[in-house]
């Protein structure tokens, strides 16, 4: 319930199946709105941290079926649909599935907090149809991702307010939906994490999926000898592991504690592929440690290329061009200030979050004087 009110808030999420940077921001939107009720197409609530399985969590009839996840996005808009939403006067959906096709009250407010519209329909589609897709399921993908794109633009106009988690996010929305929006940059705990002196060894911390390009770094690090540790699991876990030579390590998903110890010790933190803005190179900042990323998306919001530089970018996403990169960075470590790059991982704190966050409330009608203070 919204603070000093009888409005009650729900936050809608696409799914509750591990804890990435969404349901980080969950988090830091649970604690803005201490008793608001989580909605979300499916929940593995051994997954989660312990601060959101304590809380009210209503998943959708699709949910003994959460193991097939990726191939019941059709069924999503009838699971969300389906929600009962009467008698909240608040919604916040979080985007980058399809969580704002929900039915708002008539009298409700839905603000849409989006980090990038689906990308496996918009921006990223031609990747995942020509060369992500095998060659038997293009006939079918195509019909399917067309009857979404016009089911998920009828949706987009459900929403009041659209909050984009960053520029690159904005710009996505614009074209995908048509709608202009402000960035809110989704927050990262940096007071958790910390700088020791680098083992010789490089980081990867993702998803093992295929857009995030691990290949690229798999294979240039299986050839130049260098050692790095990739944590993280999914479904190219085991291509991954078949391309790797043994300098090249597979952590898994590792606790909390073991994350921030391996981005502690690490010489620089890799990113291959472009993400939508990318929690992982500001935790990796926060540690004091610099990046080595594929100059496109977020990342060139999140990490400084001017002096005082964060990290050392490269503009193709192939192996000549991350080695070239690596070698750069080699040449100019010494240069990388610790307290400067935790500096640049400050703006990104829970707490100017919530100070952008409730501000874009403000300017959507909710008023701030009723929003519980830090």
């Amino acid at each position: 319930m919204l603070p000093g009110t009888g409005m009650r808030v729900a936050l809608v999420h696409y799914w509750l199946l591990g804890m990435r940077g969404g349901e980080r921001t969950l988090e830091a939107l649970c604690r803005l709105f201490p008793e608001a009720d989580i909605f979300t197409l499916y929940c593995e609530p051994d997954k989660l941290s312990p601060f959101l399985r304590a809380r009210r969590i209503q998943v959708s009839w699709l949910n003994p079926l959460r193991r097939f996840y990726r191939s019941l996005l059709p069924l999503a808009p009838l699971a969300l649909e389906s929600f009962d939403l009467r008698g909240y006067g608040l919604v916040i959906s979080q985007e980058s599935g399809p969580a704002k096709a929900v039915l708002a009250p008539a009298h409700a407010r839905h603000i849409c907090y989006c980090h990038t519209p689906m990308r496996y329909l918009w921006a990223l589609y031609p990747e995942y149809l020509n060369e992500w897709t095998s060659a038997w399921k293009r006939p079918l993908l195509a019909p399917l991702a067309a009857g979404l794109r016009i089911w998920d633009f009828a949706a987009a106009a459900r929403v009041d307010t659209f909050i984009a988690g960053s520029i690159n996010a904005r710009e996505r929305i614009r074209r995908a939906w048509g709608r202009d929006s402000n960035v809110v940059y989704p927050p990262v705990d940096v007071e958790s994490f910390r700088w020791e002196p680098p083992e010789d060894y490089y980081l990867i911390v993702s998803e093992l999926v295929t857009y995030k390009r691990i290949d690229l770094a798999v294979r240039v690090f299986s050839e130049n000898g260098r050692r790095l540790r990739i944590a993280g699991d999914g479904p190219e876990s085991g291509r991954l592991r078949r391309l790797a030579r043994p300098n090249v390590e597979f952590c898994g998903r590792v606790s909390d504690d073991e994350l921030r110890r391996l981005y502690a010790r690490c010489r620089a933190f890799l990113m291959p592929g472009e993400e939508d803005f990318g929690l992982t190179p500001v935790e990796a900042m926060a540690s004091g440690k610099p990046v080595i990323a594929l100059a496109c998306g977020g990342v060139l919001e999140s990490v400084p290329a001017r002096a005082p530089r964060a990290g050392v970018f490269f503009a193709e996403p192939t192996p000549a061009a991350l080695q070239a990169a690596v070698e750069e960075f080699e040449r100019s470590e010494a240069g990388f200030e610790p307290r400067t790059l935790q500096a640049h991982a400050a703006r990104f704190s829970e707490s100017e979050f919530r100070r952008a966050f409730c501000r874009e409330l403000a300017a959507a009608g909710v008023a701030l004087d009723l929003i519980p203070a830090t």
